[in-house]
């Protein structure tokens, strides 16, 4: 399968190896061995692909409907041939880092290609994060290059970007930044340029750059297959997020089997994934041009300017046909009972998926979208991640959907599901579940190409190490899910991570099944939640420890507390009901990247120091943790 999908893009290698024989997992091992490819070249001239060059590649789109503009593949490429021209004029060579602080659209995809262009490596953060987010991830790479938005529209209100770009690259240019490039975004806010060489940068506007550069044909550097393409960062809650190092052949053979043969993307296709550049799907999504197929860079609020018809609208004005975003957009949807089938002025006939990740899709909410939104319609809820910057378990048009599950393993990934205690010694085979629809850990059995190269820095590979393989040994990838695997659909149920696996009296579960009810039977009284196990040094046992939001004119009290126990126990069992209720009156805690921050919450609740870095968007809901659980401890006799 790997050698049809990259016959056409390797040279050097014929027939290439995919792998040599008995190729351990860690140390990583490395996929075609002597071939020599370029992952821009893929996506820009897409092979077995029949596109006509005057057609659209890119639509970007934002909150301002009247600033829609479309990129023709002739364009795409002439912007890539200017910009990566401009970026070798400067000193951006192989392994170069150029980095971007940029919102979801071309300009950002043109920089991240002309990067890979010349073999240098690519790394996105959005500019909704802050400066010591920004910071915490960019100083360990340090970049050459940083792209950065002048300014940025959401929910209605333009954001200016200047002060934040001074502040990171006045620390940047401190390792090694020798060139800003601000692309404007808005155009009646200021750039900053003056500013920025005040600080002894170089500094041009995007335009001014890409105009700049000599006028020397595209050529795309040859490069090995595991040479670095993208930095990704863990979504870690405390120290400095790991920097994640993918390479070009991974990412590219995982993005075009996963596009082409589980999603059947081809030239006539069209994505939206509702994703910043932070994210992984952001990656994902770009690649799908490998296809042949355009896409729509959306970047704003997914509410306005129409409320929650805002994205259905756009869906049916640019006749979407793969629509990618999160659970918690669809459950919001449901909440609400937005169904923009019934609404006659939307025509989503061209849509043919509709993907959901970042947190396990409820049941009810697979029956919500199937009336919600065209019955022909392949609702994915698929799963994998920022360290494989692909899918585990993925969509198949093929097969049928059931509610709850994730349809099934991706191909050529070998995934099991082991017993969650750790073997001793940890190098010995774990346990599978028994039976064999039990609960367990996520784990693949044998090598695969998006697996990371390593982790940016000099002990990346102790790092890495640590993050995957320490819980089973060098054989076994550990991917911190705790799922069940459903032997009859060979479908994938998610339940939490396993490192949040809630435990009381001995019974294990995730704490998706607790969302689940939440979501189906209180939608319309809790907005959000956050479920943990508690577990002091006082404590004998495990308490499970639930957290609502309540919606706005909603009120908690004693008679939701009582509801939600009934419902439980009812919907679950009697050991799913959590021993504490309570309102978080300060929120969510959550990264940047809109992920619960469950693990934090559990060790606050346990009585760890848990110092956070700036990957939480909001530190004020764990200081409300903090004091809940002080006053929870004062509460216990003496």
């Amino acid at each position: 399968m790997y050698v049809s999908l990259l016959s056409h893009s390797l040279r050097g290698a014929n027939p290439p190896q995919v792998l040599p024989p008995d190729a351990p997992m860690f140390p990583r091992p490395d996929f075609f061995a002597g071939a020599r490819l370029n992952f821009a070249e893929n996506l820009l001239f897409p092979a077995n692909a029949d596109i006509d060059e005057s057609a659209t590649a890119v639509i970007t789109a934002t909150e301002d409907e009247s600033h829609l503009t479309e990129t023709s593949w002739s364009e795409l490429r002439d912007q890539v041939r200017r910009c990566s021209n401009a970026l070798r004029a400067v000193g951006v060579k192989e392994n170069s880092v150029v980095a971007g602080f940029v919102a979801n659209h071309a300009q950002a995809l043109v920089a991240l290609l002309s990067a890979a262009t010349l073999g240098a490596i690519w790394t996105s953060i959005s500019p909704d994060n802050g400066v010591s987010a920004v910071l915490d991830r960019l100083v360990q790479i340090r970049p050459q290059v940083l792209f950065a938005d002048n300014a940025t529209l959401y929910n209605g209100k333009e954001w200016s970007g200047k002060e934040k770009t001074l502040e990171v690259v006045d620390e940047l240019r401190k390792h090694g930044l020798e060139q800003v490039v601000v692309i404007r975004g808005l155009k009646n806010v200021e750039t900053g340029l003056d500013e920025i060489r005040a600080k002894r940068v170089k500094a041009e506007e995007f335009e001014t750059f890409l105009d700049s550069s000599p006028s020397s044909p595209l050529v795309f550097a040859q490069l090995p297959p595991s040479h670095p393409l993208y930095v990704l960062y863990s979504s870690g809650t405390t120290g400095l997020p790991k920097a994640i190092v993918h390479t070009a052949a991974g990412t590219l053979l995982q993005h075009k089997k996963e596009h082409f043969l589980h999603c059947s993307l081809n030239s006539t296709s069209r994505m939206l994934y509702y994703t910043t550049t932070s994210w992984m799907m952001h990656h994902w999504s770009v690649s799908v041009l490998a296809c042949g197929s355009s896409i729509v860079l959306y970047s704003g609020s997914p509410f306005k300017p129409h409320g929650y018809s805002s994205l259905p609208r756009l869906l049916s004005s640019l006749r979407v046909t793969h629509f990618g975003t999160s659970a918690a957009y669809l459950t919001a949807l449901e909440a609400n009972n937005i169904r923009p089938v019934t609404d006659p002025s939307l025509n989503l006939l061209s849509l043919e998926a509709i993907y959901s990740t970042a947190s396990p899709l409820p049941p009810s909410t697979f029956h919500f979208v199937y009336s919600a939104f065209p019955a022909k319609v392949n609702l994915a809820s698929i799963t994998g991640g920022t360290d494989i910057i692909s899918l585990f378990g993925a969509p198949c048009p093929l097969l049928p959907v059931h509610a709850g599950e994730i349809q099934c393993a991706g191909l050529g990934m070998a995934i099991g599901v082991v017993d969650s205690a750790p073997s001793s010694p940890p190098d010995d085979d774990p346990r599978p579940v028994s039976p064999a629809d039990a609960p367990g850990d996520l784990v693949c059995t044998k090598p695969f190409p998006s697996q990371p190269l390593t982790f940016f820095g000099d002990e990346g590979q102790e790092k890495y190490r640590a993050a995957y393989f320490e819980r089973f040994g060098p054989r076994l990838w550990h991917h911190g899910d705790f799922v069940r695997m459903d032997p009859a659909t060979g479908g994938l149920v998610m339940l939490g991570r396993s490192d949040g696996v809630l435990k009381p009296a001995g019974v294990r579960f995730g704490s998706a099944e607790i969302y689940n009810v939440l979501t189906r039977f209180f939608a319309g009284e809790v907005e959000d939640a956050v479920c943990v196990g508690r577990r002091r040094e006082c404590d004998r046992d495990e308490t499970v420890c639930l957290f609502v939001v309540m919606k706005e004119g909603q009120v908690f009290d004693d008679g939701v507390r009582r509801r939600i126990s009934e419902v439980v126990r009812r919907e679950l069992s009697p050991r799913h009901v959590p021993g504490v209720i309570e309102e978080a009156k300060g929120g969510v805690p959550k990264t940047g990247n809109g992920k619960k921050i469950e693990v934090a919450v559990k060790q606050i609740l346990s009585g760890m120091q848990v110092r956070t870095n700036a990957s939480v968007a909001n530190p004020e809901a764990l200081d409300w943790f903090r004091e809940w659980a002080r006053k929870a401890n004062e509460a216990l006799p003496n």
